[in-house]
């Protein structure tokens, strides 16, 4: 009888696996649909979500320290902190924005037009080491004859201009951006203690409870490094130049702030643009008063990172200014100036969880 049953049993066993299968494959299909829609449904606004919560950690210990002022009233202080930091950063920003794009689009119509007129090279110039005396012809025939190294080199300029104008494009979208993500991590902040509960939760989930809270504080402190130390230094200095360029009339200051604030980003100094904004301004000015006061208050505002970063985070960030720079590049060629922003801070905090992962003990050897 045993020898009967079992080929029944067998069966049974086989359907009852079969059925299981079935069973996990569709649920795993129902699963990875539902999260495929969602993510089609979201992708428009992960950008700004990730921008707010960028500002809200980087913001967290000064609306703590105003909270504790007030009483310990979070939503107050985050209300607070939103109004200031709108008023503070947000007019400065936008003008830059907008001389950025007014700027562009009549140089490259001046351009198109024929009525711009090259300055003619110093002399000085030729001598420059390796390019210059490439550099001086160039030069020398741009001034003489816009119209041929035009034509001459139409497609690269072809290209740039598309480029500079595509940035000129995004400049005031960045703006709309930043003023909704600014919004969000007021929010954020006020609601601070749940969602430091909701993200503990969800990290104990992912890496276990006993990696979870350092994994919420190592990326607590990489943001903040990041963002106040490397991309706040570098957004205040560019205000600051590319208010004096304003000031000054330098042709395409918001050109030239927005290249302060990419040598910022990649911790180079802001020298290479501010001595060839001096030389500019002397060249065509003279030695104005006008001309004088801007160079003393370029070079001190070009050198306000070294003064900064001290105050802000001591000395570096942990992680390498090469993961900041790549990221940065990256970030704004795939989401402009924004992406600017986010790829930087993105990017060293993956560089710093993995490093973190690569670099924890493992379980086995414990």
């Amino acid at each position: 009888m045993s020898n009967e049953n079992e080929p029944t049993s067998d069966k049974t066993l086989e359907k009852f696996i079969s059925r299981k299968l079935i069973d996990l494959f569709i649920q795993i299909g129902l699963i990875g649909f539902l999260v495929v829609y969602c993510y089609q449904i979201f992708k428009p606004f992960i950008g700004l979500l990730l921008w707010s919560i960028i500002l809200a950690v980087a913001l967290y210990p000064l609306n703590a320290l105003i909270a504790r002022k007030m009483g310990g009233k979070e939503g107050y202080a985050a209300v607070a902190v939103v109004l200031f930091i709108l008023l503070s950063v947000l007019a400065p920003a936008a003008s830059l924005s907008f001389s950025f794009a007014e700027s562009t689009s009549g140089l490259v119509k001046q351009v198109q037009s024929g009525t711009w007129q090259v300055p003619a090279p110093d002399e000085s110039v030729a001598g420059w080491p390796l390019v210059g005396e490439k550099v001086y012809e160039l030069w020398s025939s741009a001034h003489t004859d816009l119209g041929a190294v035009i034509a001459k080199h139409r497609p690269a300029i072809a290209t740039f201009a598309r480029q500079i104008l595509g940035y000129a494009a995004t400049a005031g979208t960045a703006v709309v951006t930043f003023l909704a993500a600014m919004v969000l991590a007021g929010i954020w902040m006020a609601y601070a203690a749940s969602a430091h509960a909701a993200a503990k939760a969800i990290a104990n989930r992912m890496a276990g409870p006993a990696k979870g809270e350092n994994l919420i504080a190592l990326s607590t402190a990489t943001i903040r490094a990041v963002a106040q130390g490397v991309i706040g230094i570098a957004c205040v200095q560019a205000l600051l130049l590319g208010a004096g360029f304003i000031v000054v009339g330098l042709p395409a200051a918001g050109i030239w702030a927005l290249l302060v604030l990419l040598l910022g980003i990649a911790q180079i100094p802001a020298a290479l643009v501010s001595v060839p904004a001096i030389v500019y301004i002397w060249s065509t000015q003279g030695s104005t008063p006008a001309a004088i006061l801007f160079t003393v208050y370029t070079l001190v505002a070009g050198s306000a990172d070294n003064i900064l970063k001290p105050l802000v985070l001591g000395r570096g960030v942990d992680a390498p200014m090469p993961v900041i720079l790549l990221g940065a590049l990256g970030g704004m060629a795939s989401g402009g100036i924004i992406g600017l922003f986010l790829g930087s801070v993105m990017l060293a905090l993956g560089y710093q969880l993995f490093m973190a992962w690569v670099y924890s003990p493992n379980e086995e050897e414990r």
